[in-house]
């Protein structure tokens, strides 16, 4: 890979993020857990469609019906483990509808930019279709050491 491969901003193969923190503080949505914050337009669509089918996916749950976002929560997150169902759902429903907003109101950079992808000013996923699944792998180093820190940060959080 060369070391000094542009990349541009409107290229939707590509989701790029700044590490930062999310306005709001949330116990349920995972994409608000995260340190990662879009910074693309294609990126903040990439994030809507994940959280959408994360949504869909539904498990039953005592005598009710959540989603996936509720169903990872209650096997992760201790804080959420001894709420009511019903609690859980409209917090999901809660924080869904602001995370939205906070997508919406992200400043962006302009498509008609490029960035290098060596950078370490950005975390840049080089995203691929496997089967109906988007995935996403770190495109550079420094991407791939902050992602191995963070799942390290997930994991000492959950022990």
């Amino acid at each position: 890979m060369d070391g000094n491969e542009m990349i541009n901003i409107d290229d939707m193969n590509y989701a790029i993020y700044k590490i930062g923190e999310w306005e709001n503080n949330y116990e349920i949505n995972q994409v608000g857990l995260s340190r990662e914050i879009p910074v693309t337009k294609h990126t903040i669509t990439h994030v809507k469609l994940s959280m959408e089918e994360i949504r869909k996916s539904e498990f039953d749950v005592s005598d009710k019906k959540v989603n996936g976002f509720i169903a990872i929560a209650m096997q992760l997150n201790p804080n959420i483990q001894d709420m009511e169902i019903d609690d859980m759902i409209e917090l999901e429903e809660k924080e869904y509808q602001s995370i939205l907003e906070e997508l919406d109101a992200l400043e962006l950079l302009g498509d008609d930019e490029s960035i290098p992808l060596e950078g370490e000013e950005y975390l840049i996923y080089k995203l691929e279709k496997e089967h109906h699944l988007t995935k996403s792998t770190p495109a550079n180093e420094f991407t791939k050491q902050y992602s191995i820190e963070e799942l390290r940060r997930i994991t000492d959080a959950l022990s």
